[in-house]
């Protein structure tokens, strides 16, 4: 199986997760701290694709609680067309409902003190995302 990195993509923030060489569980990496400055973003996202041997990215897609398409999506989708022109690899989309909202409830219920969960969020959201799409492949 090919390594996947799932990308919970933010304005400032930007969390990482990869599958095992297996593809049955989702690990987090880290989260990536840019304030917008995509250089340094993309620098990184390229050294870990690298360092894990990515061969497909998976990029959680925010759609509105009624499943239209926003301003966030729109971003995302931006963002999508950066990664494929620059990493010349898959990229999927994957519905990041509540990821987010897991993500908080996951670190209530693991104790994490507040001024922890904002480095963590993002990580722990990606990793959501990617073993969701993970859970979906299984299933098949």
């Amino acid at each position: 199986m090919e390594r996947i990195l799932g990308i919970d993509y933010g304005d400032s923030r930007t969390g990482i997760a990869v599958s095992d060489l297996m593809g049955w569980t989702a690990q987090g990496v880290e989260t990536i701290t840019y304030k917008g400055d995509y250089k340094l973003l993309l620098k990184r996202i390229e050294e870990l694709i690298k360092e894990y041997d990515i061969k497909k990215i998976l990029i959680g897609y925010p759609r509105n609680l009624n499943g239209t398409v926003g301003p966030r999506a729109t971003k995302t989708e931006e963002f999508i067309k950066i990664l494929i022109d620059k990493f010349n690899l898959p990229v999927i989309k994957w519905d990041e409902w509540l990821s987010t909202v897991s993500a908080h409830r996951d670190m209530n219920e693991m104790g994490v003190k507040n001024r922890k969960k904002k480095g963590l969020v993002d990580t722990i959201a990606a990793v959501h995302i990617l073993q969701n799409y993970l859970d979906s492949l299984a299933m098949k």
